[in-house]
């Protein structure tokens, strides 16, 4: 099981849909279930996607080398992309990780639109929770 917060799908759908013919691709990291407000009904150290990092769009160092230079890849437990004319899958041209996110249009937060899958492309169980991390400041 994959597990997410509502707030992170929300803005990845925007960014996606705001980005839209243009493909996207950002990090997505996790935190512990028991740091979050609103999950306790999962295990403490689940891990729950919560946050993204500055998303980019293809770039030619991406899809010649296979390499995300914008994200430190041990911050990052997974990816998410977007494929504005593709198929809710992974496709050959996805930066891959152990959880990546796909979302295609109509850009909606269902099963048709927003899915998990793992690095070999495929679809894991999805739960989208209603938590949120602790608040945090630029100067933490």
């Amino acid at each position: 099981m994959v597990y997410v917060t509502r707030a992170l799908v929300d803005v990845l759908v925007d960014l996606a849909s705001d980005a839209d013919p243009t493909s996207l691709t950002t990090g997505v990291s996790v935190t512990a279930a028991s740091e979050l407000e609103g999950a306790s009904g999962l295990p403490p150290d689940t891990p729950v996607f919560t946050d993204f990092f500055f998303p980019t769009t293809d770039n030619p160092v991406n899809a010649v080398f296979g390499v995300d230079l914008s994200t430190p890849a041990r911050q990052a437990q997974g990816r998410f992309v977007s494929h504005p004319v593709g198929e809710l899958e992974v496709t050959r041209r996805d930066d891959l990780a152990e959880v990546v996110f796909v979302a295609v249009p109509p850009w909606e937060i269902d099963e048709r639109s927003f899915a998990a899958f793992d690095r070999s492309g495929v679809r894991q169980p999805l739960e989208i929770v209603d938590a949120a991390p602790p608040g945090q400041s630029l100067m933490d």
